[in-house]
This record gives C-alpha cells, sequence and structure tokens, in this order.
C-alpha cells in the first residue's frame, strides 16, 4: 500500500518541491502518494512534509499521521503548536549547512579584512591599513548545533581562532568549548567577532542584551544569522550608538520582512540582509526527507528529532 504523503507549505512551494520530492521518493524505493494541501484527506495521511508559514495549524484531525518532518531548519514555531502529537523532525540538509558557511565566513572575512571601507571610499582616500592574520582575530560562535560547528570548524580552518558556547558542554576538535553561564562570559570576553547560531528557546531570548553585550570588547563586531529573538534591539542599538559594537550585519528579526521604519535600516553601523543567509535546497532536501521517511517505515527512529522539552 502507497504510503500518503502530505505537502502543506506557503504559497508557490509546491510546484518547486514536487519534481525534486518525486525524484528523492523513487530513488529510495518508496511507493508514495504525494499531495498539496489540501488535496489529501487528514485520516489517510501518514506523514506531512511542513513549513510553518502553511495554512495548517491544526494537527488534530490526522488521526493516522506518524510524524512531521519540517521542511525548515527552525522549529520553534511548530514544536509549540499544542495540536502536535506526533514526532517532529527538523532539517538538517547539507546544501542548508553548506549555504550557511558560506554566509557566515564571507561576513566574518569581510569585517576582519575591513573591506567595507575600501567598497565605501567616496572620497577616493589612499588608506593602507593592514589588518591583522585570522590567528590574531578570535571569534566566538553562539550556538554549537549542527549550522554552529560547520560554520565554527571552517572558521578554524581559516585560521581565526574559534571559542564556541553552548548550552551544555560539548567537544569539538580543533575547537575551545565552553557551555554555561561562566563559559558565556568567557566566550564573550574573548571575542571580536560574534555569531550567533544559536535555536530561538525561553532560555536563548536576549541572549545578546546590555549586560551580555558589555562584556564584549570594546569594538566588537556581531553577525546574527540565526533567530532575530537572540538580541535585545534596544540594547544592540545603544551599544552600537555610543561605539562599543562596532558594526552588526543581521539577517535575521522578531519581525519580517523587516519593517522599513525599523531603525537598523538607516544605522550606519548595521548591514540588513533579507534572510538569506541559509535555506534549505529543494534538491538535497528531499533526499533527506527521503531518507528519514525510509528509517521510519523500517521501524528505525526518525533522525534529527525535536526535543519538545528543549524546544529543539
Amino acid at each position: 500500500m502507497a504510503l500518503n504523503i502530505l505537502f502543506a507549505a506557503g504559497p508557490g512551494e509546491w510546484e518547486v518541491w514536487r519534481p525534486h520530492l518525486d525524484t528523492a521518493f523513487g530513488k529510495a524505493g518508496l511507493d508514495v502518494t504525494l499531495r498539496p494541501l489540501p488535496d489529501l484527506a487528514p485520516e489517510k495521511v501518514d506523514y506531512i512534509l511542513y513549513a510553518p508559514d502553511s495554512s495548517l495549524q491544526d494537527f488534530a484531525p490526522f488521526t493516522r499521521l506518524k510524524a512531521v518532518l519540517n521542511l525548515w531548519a527552525g522549529v520553534e514555531d511548530v514544536i509549540t503548536n499544542p495540536t502536535l502529537r506526533v514526532p517532529l523532525a527538523r532539517m538538517v540538509d547539507p546544501g542548508l549547512e553548506r549555504g550557511m558557511v558560506e554566509w557566515v565566513c564571507t561576513h566574518v572575512l569581510r569585517h576582519h579584512l575591513g573591506i567595507d571601507a575600501h567598497i565605501r571610499n567616496p572620497d577616493r582616500r589612499w588608506s593602507p591599513h593592514v589588518p591583522p592574520l585570522a590567528t590574531d582575530r578570535p571569534v566566538t560562535m553562539l550556538g554549537l548545533g549542527e549550522l554552529g560547528s560547520a560554520a565554527a570548524r571552517a572558521l578554524s580552518d581559516f585560521g581565526f581562532p574559534v571559542t564556541g558556547w553552548s548550552r551544555s558542554a560539548k567537544a569539538i576538535p580543533g575547537l575551545s568549548c565552553t557551555h554555561g553561564r561562566l563559559g558565556l562570559v568567557q566566550a564573550l570576553e574573548l571575542a571580536q567577532i560574534v555569531v550567533l547560531l544559536l535555536p530561538a528557546t525561553t532560555r536563548t531570548e536576549n541572549i545578546l542584551n546590555a549586560e551580555t553585550l558589555a562584556m564584549l570588547p570594546e569594538g566588537a563586531v556581531i553577525l546574527n544569522p540565526g533567530r532575530g529573538t537572540l538580541i535585545d534591539d534596544d540594547a544592540l542599538l545603544a551599544a552600537l550608538d555610543r561605539g562599543h559594537i562596532a558594526h552588526a550585519t543581521l539577517d535575521t528579526f522578531r519581525s519580517e520582512p523587516l519593517p522599513a521604519g525599523h531603525p537598523y535600516w538607516h544605522h550606519p553601523q548595521v548591514t540588513v540582509t533579507p534572510h538569506i543567509a541559509s535555506t534549505t535546497r529543494p534538491e538535497t532536501a528531499s533526499e533527506v526527507l527521503a531518507g528519514n521517511i525510509l528509517r521510519s517505515e523500517a521501524g528505525q527512529p526518525l533522525l534529527d528529532l525535536v526535543d519538545p522539552v528543549q524546544g529543539y
């Protein structure tokens, strides 16, 4: 009997994903009836491929449902849904990881080398300031999950001394890893560049606030390709205004698209990128989804299950 799989995502996504999903399920040898919302009766659905911007917000009618497989890396808007009573798998996609590594390395190198001064040089000044080598530029990575670990390793390969911080203890070859409150203080006090790649939870909200921003060395740079809730916006703007923070390059925000009147758009020491640091690539992500469903049908646990207690 064919598995009934429902695709539930935002407008226009079905046409983009369908050919890649058909190919991946065929390669996996899965007999699948794949339909977009609302073309499958809820009581017949075995799996849902889901994006949080879907119009589907009530999982209760899906009485045969085995699992929900998220199409995005972020799960904070799904795991808190009270009608979700089946396992939820987050997306861990090689293409998504690669995209994040490229964005992080690009902007770390941009700030490390002072590239902006050469791009924005209306007076055509010859100012041959020589930056330090990467070995003399400490970087702190807040968050050592799949994306944070990959980006931290890539920066370490460039020669940056990378300190990684996570809520619980981790050991990653080539990196200095800290954890807990004391570890956070140590990681921030060292950092000339800070990258935020933590999940959005009640514990991580406003992890960069007036108190923790003050722990950073004067002239530090902040990159946030993680979640908008990780930063207290008012505290960051104040730190930028007084010069304690030299620049912030931000890709995620509490409200998206970022409202036209938001101070970030107009601040000379803020770079806004429109949530493009990393996105799921249907070509590679479809194979991840097919492989995870194949595991489930073989009686094996799904990969990358979300812990409802931890929120990620």
